[in-house]
Protein backbone atom coordinates (compact mmCIF):
# COMPACT_ATOMS: atom_id res chain seq x y z
CA UNK A 1 0.00 0.00 0.00
CA UNK A 2 2.79 2.20 -0.99
CA UNK A 3 0.78 4.52 -3.20
CA UNK A 4 -1.95 6.23 -1.14
CA UNK A 5 -4.01 8.50 -3.28
CA UNK A 6 -3.53 12.03 -2.27
CA UNK A 7 -6.36 13.56 -4.17
CA UNK A 8 -9.78 12.68 -6.14
CA UNK A 9 -7.92 13.51 -9.58
CA UNK A 10 -5.65 10.58 -9.01
CA UNK A 11 -8.94 8.06 -7.85
CA UNK A 12 -10.54 8.82 -11.41
CA UNK A 13 -7.33 7.88 -13.22
CA UNK A 14 -7.49 4.23 -11.34
CA UNK A 15 -8.75 1.52 -13.90
CA UNK A 16 -10.30 -1.34 -12.58
CA UNK A 17 -9.20 -4.95 -13.37
CA UNK A 18 -11.78 -6.09 -16.34
CA UNK A 19 -12.63 -9.83 -15.26
CA UNK A 20 -11.35 -12.41 -17.25
CA UNK A 21 -13.62 -14.85 -18.82
CA UNK A 22 -13.77 -18.36 -17.43
CA UNK A 23 -11.09 -20.52 -18.57
CA UNK A 24 -12.76 -24.37 -19.30
CA UNK A 25 -10.16 -27.21 -19.23
CA UNK A 26 -10.60 -30.54 -20.81
CA UNK A 27 -12.15 -33.10 -17.81
CA UNK A 28 -11.54 -37.11 -18.86
CA UNK A 29 -11.13 -40.08 -16.99
CA UNK A 30 -8.48 -42.50 -17.23
CA UNK A 31 -10.22 -44.35 -20.25
CA UNK A 32 -10.22 -40.94 -22.05
CA UNK A 33 -13.85 -40.55 -21.55
CA UNK A 34 -15.92 -37.46 -20.43
CA UNK A 35 -18.56 -37.98 -17.71
CA UNK A 36 -21.72 -35.56 -16.83
CA UNK A 37 -24.95 -36.20 -15.44
CA UNK A 38 -27.99 -34.97 -17.44
CA UNK A 39 -31.60 -34.36 -15.47
CA UNK A 40 -34.91 -34.13 -17.04
CA UNK A 41 -38.77 -34.02 -15.19
CA UNK A 42 -37.55 -36.90 -13.31
CA UNK A 43 -35.13 -38.87 -15.11
CA UNK A 44 -31.32 -39.00 -14.34
CA UNK A 45 -28.67 -39.92 -17.32
CA UNK A 46 -25.00 -40.77 -16.08
CA UNK A 47 -23.50 -40.14 -19.54
CA UNK A 48 -19.79 -41.19 -21.15
CA UNK A 49 -18.92 -39.92 -24.26
CA UNK A 50 -14.80 -40.59 -25.71
CA UNK A 51 -14.20 -40.87 -29.63
CA UNK A 52 -15.69 -43.24 -31.64
CA UNK A 53 -17.89 -44.47 -34.93
CA UNK A 54 -21.06 -42.60 -33.21
CA UNK A 55 -22.37 -45.47 -31.60
CA UNK A 56 -25.16 -45.05 -28.49
CA UNK A 57 -25.98 -47.20 -26.13
CA UNK A 58 -28.31 -46.81 -23.41
CA UNK A 59 -28.58 -49.23 -20.72
CA UNK A 60 -26.83 -52.01 -22.33
CA UNK A 61 -29.14 -51.89 -25.41
CA UNK A 62 -28.78 -49.93 -29.08
CA UNK A 63 -30.34 -46.37 -29.06
CA UNK A 64 -32.90 -47.79 -31.45
CA UNK A 65 -34.09 -50.54 -29.37
CA UNK A 66 -34.67 -48.23 -26.39
CA UNK A 67 -35.53 -45.04 -27.54
CA UNK A 68 -37.84 -46.66 -30.49
CA UNK A 69 -40.11 -43.21 -31.37
CA UNK A 70 -37.60 -41.34 -34.04
CA UNK A 71 -38.34 -38.12 -32.27
CA UNK A 72 -36.77 -39.39 -29.25
CA UNK A 73 -33.90 -40.35 -31.00
CA UNK A 74 -33.45 -37.34 -32.83
CA UNK A 75 -33.86 -35.51 -29.66
CA UNK A 76 -30.86 -37.07 -28.26
CA UNK A 77 -28.88 -36.41 -31.45
CA UNK A 78 -29.33 -32.85 -31.36
CA UNK A 79 -26.01 -31.61 -29.16
CA UNK A 80 -24.25 -33.51 -31.48
CA UNK A 81 -25.37 -32.51 -34.54
CA UNK A 82 -25.69 -28.46 -33.09
CA UNK A 83 -21.80 -29.29 -32.64
CA UNK A 84 -21.03 -30.48 -35.65
CA UNK A 85 -19.41 -34.00 -34.07
CA UNK A 86 -22.53 -36.66 -35.49
CA UNK A 87 -20.93 -39.75 -36.02
CA UNK A 88 -17.25 -38.75 -33.92
CA UNK A 89 -18.44 -40.28 -30.25
CA UNK A 90 -19.42 -43.11 -28.98
CA UNK A 91 -21.77 -42.28 -26.17
CA UNK A 92 -22.88 -44.92 -23.23
CA UNK A 93 -25.47 -44.14 -20.68
CA UNK A 94 -27.44 -45.52 -17.54
CA UNK A 95 -31.02 -43.78 -17.36
CA UNK A 96 -33.46 -43.86 -14.55
CA UNK A 97 -36.55 -42.45 -13.82
CA UNK A 98 -39.68 -40.89 -15.31
CA UNK A 99 -41.03 -41.68 -18.76
CA UNK A 100 -39.33 -41.94 -22.40
CA UNK A 101 -39.62 -38.27 -23.17
CA UNK A 102 -38.01 -37.28 -20.03
CA UNK A 103 -35.41 -39.78 -19.97
CA UNK A 104 -34.36 -39.07 -23.47
CA UNK A 105 -34.08 -35.02 -22.31
CA UNK A 106 -31.62 -36.38 -19.52
CA UNK A 107 -29.27 -38.23 -22.34
CA UNK A 108 -29.32 -34.92 -24.44
CA UNK A 109 -28.92 -32.92 -21.48
CA UNK A 110 -26.03 -35.11 -20.53
CA UNK A 111 -24.59 -35.63 -23.62
CA UNK A 112 -24.04 -31.70 -24.03
CA UNK A 113 -22.36 -31.15 -20.47
CA UNK A 114 -20.47 -34.32 -21.57
CA UNK A 115 -19.23 -32.64 -25.21
CA UNK A 116 -18.41 -29.45 -23.15
CA UNK A 117 -16.52 -31.01 -20.90
CA UNK A 118 -14.28 -33.26 -23.45
CA UNK A 119 -14.29 -29.71 -25.74
CA UNK A 120 -14.72 -26.77 -23.72
CA UNK A 121 -14.93 -24.59 -26.63
CA UNK A 122 -17.95 -26.20 -27.72
CA UNK A 123 -19.82 -24.42 -24.84
CA UNK A 124 -20.87 -21.26 -26.36
CA UNK A 125 -22.49 -23.68 -29.05
CA UNK A 126 -24.65 -25.52 -27.41
CA UNK A 127 -25.30 -22.59 -24.66
CA UNK A 128 -26.92 -20.97 -27.33
CA UNK A 129 -28.81 -23.89 -28.76
CA UNK A 130 -30.33 -24.07 -25.05
CA UNK A 131 -28.92 -27.71 -24.35
CA UNK A 132 -27.09 -26.48 -21.54
CA UNK A 133 -29.84 -25.64 -19.00
CA UNK A 134 -31.31 -28.35 -17.13
CA UNK A 135 -35.08 -28.34 -17.12
CA UNK A 136 -37.32 -26.03 -14.85
CA UNK A 137 -39.92 -28.10 -14.10
CA UNK A 138 -40.77 -28.90 -10.61
CA UNK A 139 -42.79 -31.95 -9.54
CA UNK A 140 -46.30 -31.85 -8.03
CA UNK A 141 -44.78 -31.82 -4.26
CA UNK A 142 -42.58 -29.05 -4.54
CA UNK A 143 -45.03 -26.72 -6.47
CA UNK A 144 -47.28 -27.50 -3.34
CA UNK A 145 -44.50 -26.63 -1.06
CA UNK A 146 -43.58 -23.61 -2.93
CA UNK A 147 -47.19 -22.33 -3.24
CA UNK A 148 -47.70 -23.11 0.38
CA UNK A 149 -44.14 -21.06 1.67
CA UNK A 150 -45.69 -18.14 -0.66
CA UNK A 151 -48.89 -17.58 1.20
CA UNK A 152 -47.15 -17.87 4.60
CA UNK A 153 -45.26 -14.51 2.79
CA UNK A 154 -48.09 -12.69 2.12
CA UNK A 155 -49.07 -9.80 4.08
CA UNK A 156 -52.12 -10.16 6.34
CA UNK A 157 -54.28 -6.83 6.75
Amino acid sequence: MSDTMQSLDQLSQLKPAAPEAPKYVKKVDKQGRAYATGKRKDAVARVWIKPGAGKITVNTREVEIYFARPVLRMMIQQPLVAAARAGQYDVICTVAGGGLSGQAGAVRHGISKALTYFEPDLRGVLKKGGFLTQCGIINSSERALASALFVDDLPTS
